[in-house]
């Protein structure tokens, strides 16, 4: 690797012009400047404690301290940092004065050319000093370094210490297409929707937060262009006697792809908004609707943008389809990997998305048509501003044919077209009550039945700290066993419950048997979600004090949570069951707490322990700015009322990375663990998961 280190350099002076003037003059003399305005004497400490200084530059003229008090100051951080005094003019007699109160040397403000010699002098005896101790003090750690770095020759590396690179090889040059890139931000070589990410990812490999082998996607620039996205790893390593960031993208290794093959590909999507034909995309349908979920459920929704023909009479036919090309693009970025997406019939779009319910594909719907009504679609000169429609459903046995369940979803957009367009719409087909009834029937049988034969089981699904991970917390999930011992997902069957009053039921079965997981593991803290029918009961925390004595149970262990909107409309009988469980010690949290609200008034009537930020966000967080603005106020908000904060339904390490980066202590989701079902031996009392039960009746 080559290239100049940047130099981090305090200023000290009431001007912030004096700031200006010390980078460019060493700028201009080929030196990477990274400065940190002081302008009051209070706030030297919070920066020498916070930056890893290498130079204080002091203007006499226009700072509240003297040399000698800065030099006392800084003492106390580092003695080895070296002062360098500014002043109108610079006599012998001054030079003398200023050195003799600690300075190394005395310049005129409006010598720049002696400026930045004293600083190159000072600067190359402090850091061969500090070469010299680093050697002596490190050197198994600048073994490891130099070995990782020749094991990974192939691959382009940048080091990045606060957010500026320090040092890149000449692979990492190559792929931004540039000569020199050392005492620039990194984030001027990536595309600004992966900046979140990429700050995130920064900050937890510092923290040593960041997983080892775990990758960031993230797109980097060249000459304005922004290449697909690219596999990034991140690794906490010692550079000049400070902690560093080594990013590094490895070589792509792969064998390429045949020509024929990439022909076969390109001819399955449609070339402007590259989602699925439509026969390749209800193809896809069909297979992924004939297998149900690991969780949640199916979701079809129909998208089409309004009122296109105003669009295109402005644009133009050839470059109307150039905005529908952006207008995928958007949507492609709110999709989930397991997604599935194809152009379904002239300027519309259909989704096949996996959801935890089918609010939660409304909302998504909600949010997507807020993106488009906010986005600005230019082409050449020309710009535009359109709306969209989504129509949602979710897939039910209600509907006998794949054409009917198209239908609905389509229907449903009809329905947003009506009320005006620019929203979202469920579907609530007509006849659907009358099936439903139908099936409640059937449904409401089997989970008396399974209540009676005890054939409700746990699913655990691990909650993760971002900033520590000395809590041993699980989010408990609820499954059902049918009579031939197959799981039955909550989708399936909670609906029904709750449209047949038989939660409540459940629910305490779920407490039941979180306080036997409590006994058997070395779980610090359950969470167990109360429905409404609980909510709403006056008997339930009645009930648990019961259930919680009879057990000798430690209360602390267990934390109720409820939806922050079923709180909010029965806030009365909320406040009443969350004062009486933390009587007992039992924790409240509120889960689903959206954004579109930020209602703080509820945390300060409810006081939860926890808040779940929505998982429904998590999609869109990534690349979303004004959704980071509005979790960093909620978690901000949170943090000042002593609440901590969860991220739901987690995919992946950008996400992830995001959170860190807005404040999130803790995250659940398919990046932390799937659910695992958790069974009970009844004659050896041993445990085993619901999969290997499974398997053994196979075998």
């Amino acid at each position: 690797m080559g290239g100049k280190h940047s130099i981090s350099i305090a200023v000290l002076s009431e001007n912030e012009d004096d700031v200006q003037l010390i980078n460019s003059t060493l700028r201009d003399e080929g030196h990477a400047a990274h400065c940190h305005w002081v302008e009051k004497p209070q706030g030297l400490s919070a920066t020498l404690s916070d930056h890893q200084v290498e130079l204080i530059i002091i203007n006499c003229d226009s700072y509240g301290d003297s040399i000698r008090q800065v030099v006392k100051q800084k003492d106390y951080f580092n003695p080895e940092v070296p002062v360098i005094a500014l002043q109108e003019e610079a006599s012998e007699m001054a030079i003398h004065s200023a050195m003799k109160s600690g300075a190394v040397d005395l310049v005129s403000i409006g010598m720049r050319k002696r400026l930045t010699g004293v600083v190159t002098r000072e600067l190359r005896a402090l850091r061969a000093e500090r070469a010299l101790n680093s050697t002596i003090q490190s050197a198994s750690g600048y073994k490891r370094q130099i070995k990782d770095l020749m094991q990974a020759t192939s691959a382009a590396i940048a080091l990045v210490q606060e957010g500026i690179v320090v040092d890149a090889n000449e692979a990492w040059l190559k792929l931004i297409k540039a000569d020199e890139i050392c005492g620039l931000p990194l984030m001027d070589s990536f595309h600004g929707d992966d900046h979140a990410a990429l700050k995130g990812a920064l900050v937890a490999t510092i923290a040593r937060k960041w997983q080892a082998g775990e990758k960031l996607e993230a797109r980097l620039l060249a000459d304005g262009e922004s290449s697909a996205p690219m596999n990034l790893g991140f690794s906490r390593i010692e550079f000049d006697g400070a902690p560093c960031v080594q990013i590094s993208i490895a070589a792509d290794d792969k064998p390429a792809i045949e020509p024929t093959k990439l022909v076969h590909d390109a001819l399955k999507r449609d070339p402007t908004t590259l989602f699925f034909h439509r026969s390749q995309f209800l193809e896809r349908l069909k297979k992924r609707l004939a297998k149900k979920p690991k969780s949640g459920l199916h979701v079809l929704a129909y998208v089409k943008l309004d009122k296109f023909r105003e669009v295109r009479d402005k644009i133009g036919i050839i470059d109307s389809e150039e905005v529908l090309a952006q207008f995928s693009e958007v949507v492609r970025k709110r999709l989930h990997p397991r997604d599935v997406a194809g152009r379904f019939e002239g300027t519309s779009i259909m989704v096949l998305m996996e959801r935890g319910k089918a609010n939660d594909g409304l909302v998504w719907g909600q949010q997507l048509a807020k993106k488009i009504d906010r986005t600005t679609f230019e082409v050449g000169d020309k710009s535009t501003n359109m709306t969209c429609t989504v129509g949602v459903c979710p897939v039910s046995e209600v509907f006998g044919s794949l054409e009917e369940l198209v239908a609905a979803a389509v229907s449903a957009h009809s329905l947003g077209k009506e009320a005006g367009g620019n929203t979202s719409s469920l579907d609530e087909s007509s006849d659907e009550n009358t099936k439903q009834r139908e099936f409640d029937a059937i449904w409401v049988k089997h989970l008396k039945g399974a209540l009676m034969d005890d054939r409700f089981r746990l699913a655990q699904l691990p909650i993760a700290g971002l900033r520590s991970d000395g809590i041993a917390m699980y989010d408990l999930l609820v499954r059902m066993i049918d009579e031939q011992g197959n799981a039955v997902l909550p989708s399936d069957f909670l609906p029904a419950a709750e449209r047949n009053n038989m939660m409540k039921n459940i629910d305490r079965w779920m407490i039941k048997a979180a306080i036997e997981f409590c006994d058997s593991n070395e779980a610090d803290r359950v969470f167990v979600r109360l429905s409404r029918q609980s909510l709403v009961d006056s008997t339930t925390a009645g009930w648990m004090q019961q259930e919680i004595e009879r057990s000798g149970f430690e209360a602390s262990r267990l934390v109720a949570q409820i939806p922050e909107k079923d709180a909010a409309k029965h806030i009365k009988q909320a406040r009443t069951l969350v004062t009486k469980l933390k009587k007992l010690g039992v924790g409240f949290a509120l889960e689903h707490y959206g954004v579109d609200q930020e209602r703080f008034q509820i945390l300060d009537l409810l006081k939860p322990d926890f808040i779940k930020i929505d998982g429904e966000l998590m999609h869109s967080l990534m690349t979303d700015s004004q959704m980071q603005a509005s979790v960093e106020k909620i978690v901000k908000g949170a943090q000042e009322r002593k609440i901590k904060t969860i991220a739901e339904r987690v995919e992946n390490a950008n996400a992830m990375a995001v959170l860190f980066q807005l404040g999130l202590d803790f995250m659940q989701g398919h990046y932390v663990h799937e659910p695992e079902v958790v069974l009970e031996d009844l004659d050896s009392g041993s445990f085993t998961t619901l999969e290997d039960l499974q398997a053994a009746n196979l075998n």
